[in-house]
């Protein structure tokens, strides 16, 4: 598996803490491995747009879509509460 960072996910990235950032560095390694790891808890979040969401801390996300062999990263923000 492959990722495609799109623009607004390098700009919610760069917003983030330097703690935010190596934690999604470690996720987004986990998710390009192995989709089903327990602590992404990786779940269809809107099926009509293919948009999954995983778990970066337990107050941040990572919502992505998955077309062929590539994971697109569209955004990560703080968990809408």
């Amino acid at each position: 598996m492959s990722a495609h960072y799109t623009e607004r996910f390098l700009a919610s990235y760069a917003d983030a803490t330097p703690e935010i950032q190596r934690a999604i560095d470690c996720r987004v390694a986990l998710l390009l491995s192995n989709l089903r790891h327990p602590s992404l808890r990786a779940k269809e979040y809107d099926k009509t747009r293919n948009i999954w969401q995983a778990r970066v801390t337990a107050n941040w996300r990572l919502y992505f879509q998955i077309v062929g062999e590539t994971y697109y990263l569209l955004d990560v923000i703080p968990h809408p509460k």
